[in-house]
This record gives structure tokens, sequence and C-alpha cells, in this order.
């Protein structure tokens, strides 16, 4: 009799679980294992630029130890050849379209050094993409594991992603729409999606963009004019599918996009505009572009959203000519308070440049549609889940992460016109491109979970600071 109350128990136990998996209890599976995805999006570098002689990396071309290709310079005549710069503080180059193309040059990747030589000089703010922040180019510079050390060790103990293109060859805030919506438009009316149309360099600028008259021609608005994101972002589907989201800033005053002293510690809105897509507005989630404090606490306590995006200020957004190492030593720090919290088990770390800020790549850029892609910029993995010491050579862009989001959290939905509900006139549904990589064979679902790799926020570099800089490093 015991036997069989025995024999009752168990069979009542198997189906108890049973019952629990397919309701959904069991534990995830694959992709789903990732519960809390970030993003980290700092500013203009190219892949050369920071990753060129990282070992393994589709890096710049090397025969015999000597590098074997050079960019022609107008003031010398001679063709100059990458080097190694160990300045803290750099210039670039300027980074609109048509510096893009001039950068390109049809394929031949020899025309940074000319368009920096010819970019505008003493620019109202650094951040105008038109600018060369230095008296002479160094686009032709590069950094190495001993000046950005905490990179490099990211790239060697998680993931490096060498094919990882802008996905609009433009500058900034074009980067930013895609990195939030696959799209970037101008659009005429709120609340519809159809009144917007294709724009690469000059979407809606935002209220406190102080140099609007380099990309609004015909359209000019007067200053503090709100722009209008009529068309269909990522968070409209996380709404839809109740998939909780946060979008993190440094907060700032009016004309927060400028390089005055007062300025550099907030986020502009060029790197913030989720506050004026109409989406936002529309289903009441302005609360869910929040202050970086926010982020550092619900990191310490274990409460982050499934989707977080991280924005910089000015400062430590590695946007020339802010220093390398306070960009450096801040994405650290916010890499360490994930690691040191209890979502870090089930969370992927996605760290990008937005654009390659002129630095010279040697890699041309596939095309999938009239705005893109954009040059390569460096790409990281950072995760429980990531392969170890794992280089990925697959063809990427930011809509790698959108898709990645879309897989993970929302059946595979997608920001498509004919089935999300909301038709825009997007030239192309990006995250279903061919050529767009899978993002999820940067990890290892099988793996034992990898441990957290907590690195100093200021490490030991090579880097030379600036004999006086007007960028001050913040506090840590």
């Amino acid at each position: 009799m015991f036997k069989k109350l025995r024999f009752i128990g168990l069979s009542i136990s198997i189906l108890f679980i049973n019952c629990r998996a397919q309701n959904g209890a069991a534990a995830p599976q694959g992709i789903h294992k990732i519960q809390h995805i970030i993003i980290i999006m700092q500013e203009n570098r190219s892949f050369d630029s920071y990753f060129g002689t990282f070992p393994g990396a589709d890096g710049l071309p090397t025969k015999d130890g000597a590098f074997t290709v050079c960019n022609p310079d107008l003031k010398t005549g001679q063709c100059m050849s990458p080097y190694h710069d160990r300045n803290d503080e750099n210039g670039g180059g300027p980074h609109v379209s048509v510096s893009s193309m001039r950068d390109i040059d049809n394929g031949r990747m020899d025309g940074f050094e000319i368009a920096a030589q010819k970019g505008r000089r003493g620019c109202l703010v650094a951040a105008d993409p038109a600018c060369t922040n230095s008296a002479e180019p160094d686009v032709m510079g590069y950094h190495d594991g001993r000046d950005i050390p905490n990179y490099w060790a990211y790239a060697r103990t998680f993931v490096l992603q060498d094919h990882m293109f802008e996905p609009n060859a433009s500058w900034s805030l074009p980067a930013h729409l895609y990195e939030l919506s696959a799209w970037s438009a101008y659009c005429t009316k709120h609340h519809d999606p159809k009144s917007c149309s294709n724009e690469l360099d000059a979407p809606g600028l935002p209220a406190d963009y102080v140099y609007r008259n380099q990309f609004s021609g015909t359209r000019d608005v007067p200053l503090g004019t709100k722009p209008i994101y009529a068309w269909t972002d990522l968070t409209y589907l996380l709404h839809k599918y109740h998939v909780t989201w946060g979008y993190y800033v440094i907060p700032g005053g009016p004309g927060c996009a400028g390089d005055t002293k007062s300025e550099r510690f907030c986020t502009p809105g060029i790197w913030n505009p989720l506050p004026d897509f109409d989406t936002v507005k529309e289903d009441n989630q302005l609360s869910s572009v929040q202050l970086l404090d926010d982020f550092y606490k619900q990191a310490r306590e274990g409460t982050l959203p499934s989707v977080s995006w991280i924005a910089p200020a000015f400062a430590v957004s590695e946007h020339p000519p802010a220093l390398v190492s306070a960009g450096q030593s801040w994405v650290t720090g916010l890499i360490n308070a994930v690691m040191q919290g209890p979502n870090w088990k089930d969370t992927a770390i996605f760290v990008a440049w937005d654009d390659w800020g002129g630095f010279y790549d040697h890699e041309v850029p596939p095309v999938v549609d009239q705005n893109g892609y954009g040059l390569r910029v460096p790409g990281l993995i950072i995760s429980p889940y990531a392969k170890p010491h794992y280089i990925d050579h697959q063809i990427l862009s930011f809509d790698a992460y959108l898709k990645f989001i879309e897989d993970d959290f929302m059946g595979g939905a997608r920001l498509n016109p004919k089935t999300d509900g909301r038709p825009d006139p997007r030239p192309t549904v990006r995250e279903d491109v061919p050529i767009l990589g899978d993002l999820t064979k940067d990890f290892d679902f099988h793996q034992k979970p990898r441990p957290p790799l907590v690195l100093s926020t200021h490490p030991k570099t090579d880097l030379i600071a600036p004999p006086q800089t007007g960028t001050k490093q913040p506090p840590a």
C-alpha cells in the first residue's frame, strides 16, 4: 500500500512538472536565457582605430610587419600609413554622409586624410559632424591594448565583432535613430507615420541642437522647435508585448549639445531622441527615459528592465575631443555595476560606437539600401553566455540588436510596415536583410555561465594626456 501511494505521489509530481512546463514556467532555453539586454552606445570610433591590431581580427592589413594601406596627404604629397597614436585626446574628422562617400572613395578607402584636412576648424560645438577637432588630422592614428586595456580585455575574454557596421552612412543623430527604430526620417505631421520620408542626414533635429543650419537647409526651423518622429520605433513593439525598457541619460539643462564647460556632463538630444517619438508619448512611457542614477540603483538591486539603452554625456562619450580614458573608465563602471549585481546571471551587454568619427577603416561597407551600411565600428558582447575568446566575423549592424531583442522577447515580431500595425514608408525592413548576421552565434547557451570580469575603472594605460584639456574628466 505504501509503495502504491509513493507511485501515485510520484505520478502527481511528474504531472505537475509537465503542467508547469506547458504553462511556460520551465527554465528558459536558448536565447531566452537572456532576460536582460543592455546596449551601451559610445561615440565616433572606427574598428581599425581601436582594434586594428587585435590578434586574429580583420584589422589593419600588413605584410612583413608593415602596413600595406595608406591615405594621400594633401600637404606633403605623401601617402600616410596608419600609426600608433598614444594621445588621449583625438580630433577625428568630418562624418556626415558626404564625408562617408569621400572617405570610402568608391571602395578605395583612401579619402580619410583628405576629408580631415578639408574639415572645418574652430567649430561652434565639438559635436558638429562637419568638424576636424585638431590642428593636424589624426584620422590615420590607432590605439591598441596598451592604450585601451579594458576594451581589449573584454574582447579577449568575451566576444569581439570585427564586421559591425554603422547602419547608416552618416553622423550621430541618424545612427541613434537607427539604434532605436532601424530608420532615420523627416516627418511633417505628428501621429502620421506616412508623413515621414527617408532622411539620411537631416531628420528632425532636437530642440537643444545649436548647429541646426548645417542640415536643415530649406527645412530650417527656429532653435528650440521640437522634431517630429512619427515613424515606428522599437518601444512601440516593446509596449505592445509588455516588455519593460529603460533609456538612461545624464541630466542637463538646455543647450546640452554644446561644448562649453557647463554642458559637458549631460546627454545631448542628438543621443537621446526617444522623448520626441510619438509612440513613446502615446504609450505614456516617457518615464522610461530615466536618469543614469536609476540604472546604477536598478543594477545594484537586480531590478533592471528587460531592455536598457545607455547614452553618455559628452565628457565620457569618446567623441573627439573627449578623452579616450574618460570614456573607457565610464563604460567600465557601467559594466562593473551589472556584473556585481543580481542581473548579471542572465544579461547580455552590447557595446558599440555610433559612427566612425572620420577615423580610418580599411573595410568597404556593404550596401543594403540607400542609407547604408556605414563604415565599420567596434562591437563587443559581454555576457555569462558569450562564447569565450571569440571573434565574430559575421556582417552586422545595430539592426542585429533590434533583431535579437525581437527574437528574445517578442517572438520574432519586426518593425515591418506590413505587420506591425503602424505602417510607415521605410525603405527596408532592416532586421530581415539577408546579409545581416545572427547574434545568437556569439553565445553558447549550453556552457557553464561565465563569471564576472570586474576591472579597474582607472587602469594603467600608455595614453598621453593633453597639456591643457578643455575636457575635464568626471569623478569615478
